[in-house]
């Protein structure tokens, strides 16, 4: 949510929403038709959600050394041990794989998951000698693994065999793994480049079903698992990892959520659901990433994503309700850091005398006290203040001390010698571990280690290196972005006529999704009297609006952490806000469900004043 200035009117762009005659039918409401030819859909096909509009795997690099390699770790029966990240992918993935090798078959399967804090990201060293402890025949990583090309050596080393799925881009060299499955891969023909970690992992399982069938092994067990089963971890892994809704994720989150509405999902994502006051036969894709992913990744953030792992896979509905009443507290506990946290970045930034015109292009903030677990989420909030690539940075290790936030007076500081993580976020237009690349090849030493995605990545580095790092990356950001990139762009679906402005149109929209990443919800614009409002909740703004080209049209509208947003110079509390009687809008669409009952309401994003 956020205040904007009236002089920030030009920021709002309206999506190209002209569709062709009879692309979609005369079925479809005609504000869907306009949504869906903005999102790049071309034919009514391509809503077509069933699962029989999957492509097929074959066209996956490494697949048929991946399932040549499970066929033998099943026919003697080895000893399997899963590594995934710590985050929801990685946990849904982690699950996936177990869940599903159990019912064909595997009867040695475990896993592990590093603590963040002690082992890094991916299958390192550290983590093959723990591993080790449990003799392993074959480490299957989720999530991870295409950079870890020292820790595939260890376990070669140590006589284990190993298949990397993956889906983060590779570097220059790959690990010498037995097989890898990455779509990333640039020898990797398979149509879409946006999976997750754990849509990987299910097309690794899908055609390793696909083999053993053809090989009669189900036939002799009388049983064969039906892959569908377990569509709704896919989905649960896939939006909260934010990857791209192309038409396979699409097709894969709305199945997923289809088995979510009918009560057929694991105990733990209904336990999960139920704790975040979300009722599971009405939920959207958008409940997966706000309601039931912070629960889990709380886990790997603060404690140990084996605890949302286990809730994950457990078929016991109480003893999942157990587990998700951990992760939800958890969960309260990574909140009321992460607010401390935002408070002490803000103090660094108003030092800094930074503001959106002053502002380096590429940031980088660093607290001694910041939680190495939530910089990552830091660095968003900050992303999404200033319209800047942000990198949050905290101690490998806790420690106390007084630093400012671009990395100054080191020896002074009492943390010389400390390792630092940082956790990157990016806008449009910054391809986020394609800056740090440019920045380590510029730079050689600079970076110990880095990974990540075009939104998101992560990297660790000396502190003494922090200084020289945030100058080489806010040198690397302002070559590669233009100051277009750098205006605000809000983009909306345009405006709509009072007569859409209905509750038909908002259930249309509702159930129009799945909408996610590159496949955004839709939202609009529009210029509204305020006849009422009220603070709620301390921070929140209740409002009765109507179209100002149809007075008497009186809408509900809800607008969320409005009140003290300092973008806006707004004071905590009612009596230091105030609004004029007319305002402008971006706004969603939304099904209001309170006490049985379904009513229209405005979702206003962003407040133009």
């Amino acid at each position: 949510m956020g205040l904007l200035s009236s002089n920030e009117k030009s920021s709002i762009c309206p999506r190209d929403t002209s569709v062709p005659p009879g692309v979609f039918g005369s079925e479809l409401p005609n504000v869907l038709q306009r949504i869906y030819a903005a999102r790049g859909i071309a034919s009514a096909q391509e809503l077509e959600l069933g699962l029989d509009r999957l492509p097929p795997p074959d066209s996956l690099a490494g697949l048929s050394a991946a399932v040549d390699l499970l066929c033998e770790a099943l026919a003697e029966q080895w000893s399997i041990l899963i590594v995934g990240d710590y985050d929801v992918d990685g946990a849904t993935s982690t699950a996936l794989m177990i869940l599903a090798l159990r019912a064909m078959g595997y009867q040695h399967i475990d896993f592990l998951v590093p603590n963040r804090f002690e082992y890094g990201y991916g299958l390192t060293p550290g983590i093959v000698g723990l591993a080790q402890q449990q003799n392993p025949d074959l480490i299957i990583t989720v999530d991870n693994g295409i950079s870890s090309i020292d820790g595939v050596a260890a376990a070669h080393q140590a006589g284990i065999r190993v298949l990397v799925t993956d889906h983060h881009l590779p570097g220059a060299e790959l690990p010498a793994a037995d097989a890898i499955v990455n779509p990333n891969q640039a020898t990797c023909q398979f149509p879409s480049k946006h999976l997750a970690g754990v849509g990987v992992a299910f097309y690794v399982l899908s055609a390793l079903r696909t083999r053993l069938r053809d090989k009669g092994w189900f036939k002799e067990r009388g049983v064969e698992p039906n892959m569908a089963t377990w569509l709704d971890l896919v989905a649960l892994g896939t939006v909260a990892d934010v990857v791209g809704l192309d038409e396979l994720n699409r097709i894969l989150v709305h199945q997923g959520l289809q088995r979510i509405r009918a009560g057929r999902a694991r105990p733990g994502i209904l336990a999960l659901l139920d704790i975040a006051n979300r009722e599971h036969s009405r939920m959207v894709a958008s409940d997966l990433g706000f309601a039931v992913g912070p629960r889990l990744n709380a886990a790997g953030r603060l404690d140990d994503m084996s605890l949302g792992i286990q809730c994950l896979l457990e078929d016991d509905p109480f003893e999942a309700r157990a587990l998700a009443v951990q992760l939800d507290e958890i969960n309260r506990d990574r909140r009321v850091i992460e607010a401390d946290m935002q408070r002490a970045a803000l103090v660094h930034l108003a030092k800094l005398d930074l503001d959106v015109e002053h502002a380096p292009k590429g940031l980088c903030l660093f607290d001694p006290d910041w939680h190495q677990g939530v910089v990552g989420l830091l660095a968003s909030r900050v992303k999404d203040r200033l319209h800047r690539p942000v990198i949050a940075f905290a101690c490998a290790d806790t420690y106390g001390g007084d630093l400012d936030s671009t990395g100054s007076d080191l020896k002074d500081s009492g943390l010389k010698d400390t390792d630092l993580k940082g956790s990157g976020r990016s806008i449009p237009g910054l391809h986020m571990r394609d800056a740090l690349d440019a920045v380590a090849t510029r730079n050689p030493g600079l970076i110990s280690r880095f990974g990540g995605h075009a939104a998101a990545a992560g990297l660790s580095l000396p502190i003494e290196n922090l200084e020289a790092f945030a100058k080489a990356f806010d040198a690397v950001v302002s070559e590669l972005l233009s100051p277009e990139d750098l205006n605000r762009q809000i983009a909306t679906d345009g405006e709509l006529a009072a007569s859409e402005l209905d509750f038909d149109t908002a259930q249309a929209l509702r159930a129009g999704g799945p909408w996610g990443q590159h496949f955004p919800e839709p939202c609009f614009y529009g210029d509204f009297t305020v006849t009422q409002w009220r603070v709620v909740g301390e921070k929140h703004l209740k409002l009765t609006l109507s179209p100002v080209d149809d007075p008497d049209t009186l809408l509900d509208a809800i607008a969320f952490n409005t009140v003290g947003d300092s973008d806006a110079g707004a004071g905590s509390g009612d009596t230091a806000f105030d609004l004029p009687q007319q305002i402008s809008a971006v706004y969603r669409l939304d099904v209001n469900h309170y006490r049985g009952r379904d009513s229209l309401q405005l979702m206003i994003d962003h407040l133009i004043l």
